[in-house]
């Protein structure tokens, strides 16, 4: 684990991350966060990102090394970064997106537990429910029980399923805050249904937002 101290520089240049930098990122939270991170990467324009997977544990269990204790980090030379035109939309492009969902042409995933999708319970949010015509994908079923990913056959036919005559390009994710919505980016990825996109606002930024519809159910 890389560590600065509190009077270390910030920036991923200063975290010894340039250009050629080949990023892994991991964590011990059955990748609910560390996917984030590799889509920002993606975003900021940054293609050589990984996700460890298993995370922390599989590393453990695996027999990896580990340290303690904080790291010599050398300043890398920076680039400049441009946000991934592919993997990234906002506000604006959701409502738009919204207006395509029944025409089949777009498409939204949320990945959030099936009772705050169903608007059942809602323990971050002022509102429970979830955007109309959205399709549910928990991002937790995308991992077998020992926290690795499922094999991309599975992948594959589980999202073919959930999707039935529904283009894979034309999907959009989302969650609560934009997090948890990752994995399901990239476990389509592995299931080679394609680059898709996510909402980073979630539904934090539709439900909070004045006269948007919400569903239930």
């Amino acid at each position: 684990v890389l560590r600065g101290g509190s009077e270390a520089p910030q920036g991923p240049g200063a975290r010894g991350v340039g250009p050629h930098t080949q990023v892994v990122v991991y964590d011990r939270q059955n990748l609910m966060f560390c996917v984030r991170l590799w889509w920002m990467c993606q975003w900021v324009g940054h293609a050589a990102c990984a996700v460890l997977d298993g995370g922390f544990n599989a590393w453990l269990g695996a027999g990896g090394e580990v340290a303690s204790g904080e790291s010599a980090l050398e300043t890398a030379d920076l680039k400049s970064f441009s946000p991934g035109v592919n993997v990234f939309i906002d506000f604006v492009a959701t409502k738009n997106v919204f207006s395509n969902l029944h025409s089949n042409k777009q498409t939204i995933i949320d990945a959030r537990a099936p009772a705050r999708f169903r608007g059942e319970v809602e323990p971050l949010d002022p509102v429970a429910g979830h955007i109309p015509g959205a399709l549910n994908r928990p991002f937790a079923e995308n991992f077998q029980a020992n926290g690795l990913f499922k094999a991309p056959g599975v992948l594959r036919a589980e999202f073919e399923q959930l999707l039935g005559s529904r283009d894979a390009a034309t999907v959009v994710h989302h969650c609560g805050s934009g997090v948890t919505a990752t994995p399901n980016l990239l476990a389509m990825q592995l299931a080679g249904l394609g680059h898709t996109k996510l909402y980073a606002g979630s539904w934090s930024e539709w439900c909070n937002t004045p006269g948007l519809p919400v569903a239930r159910g």
